[in-house]
């Protein structure tokens, strides 16, 4: 038998699941899933389990389970069932859907931590990891920095200047799966039946501090590339593993674009540590771009604020409104449409 306590289950879930319908059939959480099938873990083990037509037509795309939900599935065979409901969602990862304007991707749900991976290579971008970062607090999940293949030679002083305004806000880590002490601190980091996502770039060793934090092989891992210097893709799909006595780690492929799928973009200005210098602006709605007394600007010209860090925090600005204003028109018209449904089957009715 599992316990799925150990999987993040409690009271508060047990409570939603008594909420549904379906409450007197199995429960469990997706670890894996596929392209027409999902991977449940459950009390009575794992099952591959596929959707209802009702779950799956009546669902947008990113409603449809990702990895991390708790569903309610009827089992039919002996490793085997249907998925007939999900338990609302709490603390979801989500993305911008790559060639989309508002739609987003959910890459997990019910995660307490994240795991932003850099390596200390030719990869390591503090952009990408304000990116993150960004996305990350705006669910309510709790970011952590990992700087990986500390092992290799880099100039750790350029490197903490560059992340400065990023450890005030959050934890960061050096770490190296050749440097076992390392990996230790990270595992301690970890509660019992806590989730923790890893995301970043392919190449960063995500996959392999898994491997080291489980203390076995789980993940498939390669090595760079020797012709580019680059990692290639190992993770294929976002897999769930449990640790022993202690928490539960998902990891996800490689992303080369992560765009924002927030619309807040006061969060934005408050993760970048502007709104302490907003407060000194002469005028209340200063967009800290070109306006007389700005506080903001000024901080800049003195160099009290790292110019970069004030141009990643105007891009990211103008992307969250940008998917503001695309979210805010595809409701706007996703209710005429469904005014026309209703207009219809209206006037159907009346014949």
């Amino acid at each position: 038998m599992i316990h799925l306590n150990n999987y993040g289950w409690d009271d508060r879930l047990n409570q939603l699941k008594q909420e549904s319908a379906y409450n007197a059939l199995a429960h469990g959480r997706i670890s894996i899933v596929h392209r027409t099938c999902y991977e449940v873990i459950s009390e009575n083990g794992l099952f591959l389990c596929e959707l209802t037509g009702a779950m799956m037509y009546g669902k947008s795309d990113f409603e449809l389970p990702c990895t991390g939900d708790w569903v309610i599935f009827q089992p039919f065979d002996e490793n085997k069932g249907v998925i007939v409901d999900m338990l609302p969602r709490e603390r979801i990862l989500y993305r911008r859907k790559s060639g989309t304007v508002a739609d987003k991707q959910a890459i997990a749900s019910y995660v307490d931590k994240a795991f932003i991976v850099q390596s200390l290579d030719d990869n390591f971008n503090v952009r990408r990891a304000e990116r993150f970062m960004v996305q990350i607090l705006e669910e309510s999940i709790k970011p952590i920095l990992i700087l990986n293949k500390a092992d290799l030679h880099f100039d750790r002083h350029k490197i903490e200047e560059q992340i400065e305004h990023i450890t005030r806000q959050i934890p960061v880590f050096f770490t190296s799966i050749h440097q076992p002490e390392t990996v230790f601190r990270l595992r301690e980091s970890i509660s019992k039946g806590e989730t923790v996502v890893f995301v970043g770039s392919s190449g960063v060793g995500k996959s392999s501090l898994v491997n080291v934090l489980c203390e076995k092989s789980i993940l498939l891992t390669s090595e760079i590339s020797q012709s580019t210097g680059k990692g290639r893709h190992t993770s294929t799909r976002r897999e769930m593993v449990l640790m022993d006595d202690s928490g539960v780690l998902i990891d996800t492929p490689g992303v080369r674009e992560f765009g924002l799928a927030t619309s807040n973009t006061d969060s934005v200005t408050e993760i970048f540590e502007i709104s302490d210098y907003a407060k000194s602006c002469r005028f209340k709605n200063c967009e800290h771009t070109g306006e007389p007394g700005c506080a903001v600007l000024e901080a800049v010209n003195s160099g009290i604020l790292d110019h970069k860090v004030y141009e990643s925090y105007l891009k990211l600005r103008r992307e969250a409104w940008h998917y503001s204003a695309s979210e805010h028109e595809k409701r706007k018209k996703d209710k005429s449409f469904s005014k026309l449904v209703d207009e219809v089957k209206r006037r159907k009715a009346n014949f």
